[in-house]
């Protein structure tokens, strides 16, 4: 695992054991608004697959990138903030 692996592994971890990682995804939610947005394209990535030759990784790699362009930048931008603020304070990372 290079070093590069291992401080995001330690950042998630910390993220996920302070609570933080889902305020973040509570945030995003509730200021992006893209839910239904990305409920309906893996509904038609299933569709057009069909559900018994669709995986989760096929589902994922499919629907992320539309997720992420569907973010606003100001969002993202809010997120980022955010994040940066928690790795401050939690800087023996």
């Amino acid at each position: 695992m290079n070093k590069d692996t291992q401080m995001r592994a330690a950042i998630n971890h910390k993220l996920i054991e302070t609570g933080e990682r889902e305020c973040l995804k509570e945030a995003l939610r509730a200021k992006c608004g893209c839910k239904d947005q990305l409920q309906a394209h893996w509904e038609e990535v299933i569709k057009e697959k069909g559900l018994e030759h669709v995986t989760v990784d096929d589902l994922e790699a499919e629907v992320t990138p539309k997720g992420r362009a569907l973010v606003p930048d100001g969002v993202k931008k809010e997120l980022l903030r955010r994040i940066r603020t928690f790795l401050t304070q939690h800087a023996s990372l």
